[in-house]
């Protein structure tokens, strides 16, 4: 991954709450990974999402955020809570909360109440991909922490890899995800086909998944009312 400057950002934006990626919940989401990925086919745009998308894309390679003087929650979801904001959409807002939830749960429920939680295969820019598994959330050693990273669909590739921005590794970067080959990294010409999003650790089980389209859970597409 590459390394940029360290840098202001700032987002004339409304709201500005610090619930990170990964913190406690308390109550666990069902969500079903599948075994057989859906291709993915690029949609076309619509104005919010043009926004989205733009903002999105100015934010690449920032390593702080300001909205209003104010840091935003420097972690994947406080970075695409804060790319909606201006088109009107407070991703964490939802009635479905009960107690404490991470951010990536907060936008997912959003997503369930106001919007589509789904497999493809359209995928628009705009749309929110989910993934589970890119840490052990809950320490255990075991592959089991559901939603635990969001990222912001920027566009989706002739070979259906899906590109995304994010917040992965200290900065805000594109990531690939290539649903029709979820176990492979490159290509055979040298293209990057999934990126790694979860780190490599000694105590991993066997099995473990390392890759964004093994981690893949689904897509989100928001509906702006």
């Amino acid at each position: 991954m590459c390394r940029r400057g360290r840098h202001w950002t700032r987002i004339s934006l409304l709201l500005v709450l610090a619930v990170g990626c990964a913190g406690p919940a308390s109550q666990r989401i069902s969500t079903t990974q599948t075994a057989e990925a859906p291709c993915c086919e690029a949609g076309r745009n619509s104005s919010w999402r043009d926004s989205v998308v733009r903002t999105a894309t100015e934010l690449v390679g920032a390593r702080t955020i300001e909205v209003n003087g104010r840091r935003v929650a420097y972690d994947c979801a406080g970075v695409t809570r804060a790319i909606f904001l201006p088109v009107g959409v407070d991703l964490y807002r939802s009635k479905l909360v009960a107690g404490r939830a991470n951010g990536v749960k907060l936008i997912y429920r959003h997503v369930r109440q106001f919007g589509r939680i789904h497999q493809g295969p359209t995928v628009r820019p705009g749309d929110l991909v989910f993934f589970h598994n890119t840490w052990d959330a809950n320490g255990d050693g075991e592959v089991n922490d559901p939603l635990t990273h969001v990222g912001v669909v920027e566009a989706v590739e002739p070979d259906s890899t899906v590109i995304f921005i994010s917040r992965v590794a200290g900065a805000v970067e594109r990531y690939r995800m290539n649903l029709m080959h979820p176990h492979r990294h490159r290509a055979e010409d040298g293209r990057v086909l999934n990126d790694y999003l979860r780190r490599k650790k000694r105590r991993d089980v066997e099995g473990t998944p390392y890759l964004t389209a093994e981690l893949f859970t689904a897509f989100g597409t928001p509906i702006l009312r």
